[in-house]
């Protein structure tokens, strides 16, 4: 892979965070299910017992979920670090806040049906400012 491709995948990579991110604003479904693969999990051991979700269980949570938008919250996200493991696979280490807690979210992608998709979300939940 060249240096145009590598950045070209780099760039569609941050698209999708940056459309994942939109979608957790929002509280969007619609957009979220644009980057969140049809066979996506979403997980976290901060629960008791740990949370687990399937992709259409997290969509409704979202499309139930009183935006952080409609609370005039500012808006905080931001993207650690991107890596890829070959042409097909990467992970991303996300930060964002909603409410009165940030999450520190990891990211599996995977390039399925012409676009990168989020296939597992697994994060950690902390209040505010810790």
């Amino acid at each position: 892979m060249n240096a145009a491709e590598s950045a070209d995948r780099l760039a569609a990579v941050r698209e999708t965070l940056k459309v994942y991110f939109d979608a957790l604003y929002e509280s969007s479904a619609d957009m979220m299910s644009g980057v969140f693969h049809t066979r996506g999990v979403y997980a976290t051991a901060d629960e008791s017992p740990p949370l687990y979700r399937d992709r259409d269980a997290y969509l409704k949570v979202l499309e139930n979920r009183v935006s952080p938008a409609s609370r005039s919250e500012p808006r905080s996200d931001s993207i650690d670090h991107i890596e890829f493991a070959g042409e097909h696979t990467a992970w991303a280490r996300v930060r964002c806040s909603i409410g009165n807690r940030d999450f520190l979210d990891l990211l599996t992608l995977v390039y399925d049906q012409g676009k990168w998709q989020i296939i597992a979300k697994v994060f950690h939940i902390a209040k505010k400012g810790r």
